[in-house]
């Protein structure tokens, strides 16, 4: 099966995951996906991640979702920059999501980061989703 967008495939296998209250889920391996789970697991928004290879040369990583008191840590996920329509955004304009409890993850010249990273390195890029 094609995907058109794989970081957005992602994001709504989380989203259906946290609704279900699932403990892990599985998704396709890609280098974006690692480093985007990379950013939510430096952040605290996911518990882990691990790659796990097959012997027909296909990998999937496996997600380990955050809950508190039986509720999820990631409350919303949804993706910004989408194929249709690319988002790029200065330094100036990071958005702060929910007066600083959320984050923007972005991808930029230096890699894949945190808003607040973005902001310290004074540097802008594509605005790639938001989780609160």
């Amino acid at each position: 099966m094609s995907i058109s967008d794989p970081l957005g495939d992602m994001l709504t296998r989380i989203r259906n995951a946290v609704g279900r209250r699932k403990a892990k889920l599985m998704t396709p391996a890609s280098t974006l996906r690692a480093r985007v789970l990379e950013v939510l697991q430096t952040e605290g928004y996911i518990r882990g991640f691990s790659q796990i290879d097959f012997a027909n040369g296909k990998s999937e990583i496996e997600i380990e979702l955050k809950y508190y008191e039986g509720a999820p840590v990631i409350r919303e996920i949804s993706r910004v920059s989408k194929p249709g329509r690319r988002v790029y955004i200065s330094i100036k304009s990071i958005p702060h999501l929910a007066n600083g409890l959320g984050i923007s993850i972005l991808s930029t010249s230096k890699g894949v980061m945190a808003d607040h990273e973005a902001r310290e390195k004074n540097i802008g890029g594509e605005l790639l989703c938001c989780v609160f």
